[in-house]
This record gives C-alpha cells, structure tokens and sequence, in this order.
C-alpha cells in the first residue's frame, strides 16, 4: 500500500460521511446529556468541560481580534481564567470578554451542524484538534492534565471505537455542550443577586461598554436557548 492510498484513507474515514444513529440513541443521549448537568454533585465535575470550552472561547477570539495570548489556566473549583494583551478597551476586547458563556453553546450548535450532515469521526478529530492547541497554551499542571484526558477520550473514541461507539459519544458531546452551556448564565445570575462576581464577564463588559451588565447576562441566555433549540432540532433530525 502507498502512502497516497493511505492518505486517500485517512482522508476518507476523517472527513467522510457516516449514517445517522437511530432516534432512540439521540434521545438516551440527550438524556444523559442532561444527567450529567442537573445533579450539582455530578456538575461540579463535568462542569470542568465547560470551563474549558469557555477559556477556549476568550483564547480563540483574542487571537481572531488580533490580541496576544499570555496563557490559559483551568483550576479543580471549574473556574478559569484566559490572559490576553492588547487594546484594553474596544472591539477587540468586548468580543474576547463575551466570548466565555457563549462559546460552549455556539460550539454545541457547530458541532450539531455536523452531526446532521453525517460528520461524526470529523466533529470528534477536529475536537480533539482544538484540545491539542489550547494545551499550548495551558499554563498550570490541573489545567493541562484536564485537557490531556479530555483530548485522549476524543482520540481514543475516534481511533478505536467502533461506529456505534462513536455516534453515541459526539452525540453525548454535543448534547452536553448544548444543555450545559445554559446552566453557567443562570449561575451567574444568581451569584449576581446575592452581590457576588462582580468581576464577572458580564460585569466587565458592562465596564467596557457603559451597558448594563443585565443587558449582556440576557445575551448569554439568549445564545444559550437560541443554540439549544436550533442545535436539538438538528440532533433529532427536524
């Protein structure tokens, strides 16, 4: 075998289309989705996920913006904290600031995008791709090992897993992101009223943009709903 059919291969099986899973599968996925969210003795552990795609979000649009990203740290209590120079105020610095409680959503949209066209091995490489980037940029050793085991669960699952396996896990992902990406902003708005966060994102954009931090908190609701129905509704193929 050349190296031109093993590329073709590799090609093909990364970027190729897989069958959809049945429904029954979407749902007892969504389902698990949702145990892994709701307990908060199950939350404050899968809520590292979270923190991760959030940190990755702040990192990702700093960079786009044209900032110069200092680094990254993800602690054991799930919060975080991206560290990015540049302009401080203007576009590019609103945009890293709200990027943190949206991205997960936007992620679990993109990542329903690709599940409805049959992307499956694609959504769980290009996952695993993001992960190795943002571990360049890990500057702490709990933040790095997180990132390490998250990747290798995507690698693994993509590399050796069967088809079945693999739906049944980018399915599980994205429901995930989708259904836990809402939870943070109402966090934050409980943690607002009893007068706590008040270095919040939200709380610093309103600093940065003289609109009121209930105004941006209602974005990230907004973003986070808007995302989960639109990204269920591709799930369960409607």
């Amino acid at each position: 075998m050349d190296n031109s059919t093993t590329a073709t291969e590799l090609w093909n099986r990364v970027f190729g289309t897989q069958p959809h899973p049945p429904t029954w599968l979407v749902v007892a996925t969504a389902v698990i989705a949702l145990g892994a969210i709701t307990p908060y003795s199950v939350w404050r552990l899968t809520r590292n996920a979270i923190t991760i795609a959030h940190e990755g979000g702040h990192a990702l649009v700093a960079l786009l913006s044209g900032r110069r990203l200092d680094g990254i740290r993800l602690h054991s209590d799930t919060s975080g904290l991206t560290v990015s120079r540049g302009r401080p105020t203007g576009p590019g610095m609103i945009l890293t600031a709200a990027a943190g409680y949206t991205a997960p959503s936007l992620l679990g949209l993109a990542g329903a995008a690709l599940l409805a066209a049959g992307h499956i091995t694609a959504l769980l490489w290009g996952a695993a791709a993001l992960l190795a980037a943002m571990l360049v940029m890990i500057r702490n050793a709990y933040g790095a090992l997180t990132v390490v085991l998250t990747g290798a669960a995507f690698v693994l699952v993509s590399w050796l897993a069967g088809p079945g396996v693999q739906a049944a896990f980018a399915y599980g992902v994205v429901w995930f992101l989708l259904l836990g990406g809402v939870r943070p902003a109402f966090e934050l708005q409980r943690k607002r009223r009893h007068g706590g966060a008040p270095d919040s994102d939200a709380d610093q954009l309103a600093r940065l943009t003289n609109v009121p931090a209930v105004v941006w908190l209602g974005l990230f609701h907004v973003v986070s709903l808007c995302s989960l129905a639109g990204g269920g509704r591709w799930l369960l193929g409607r």
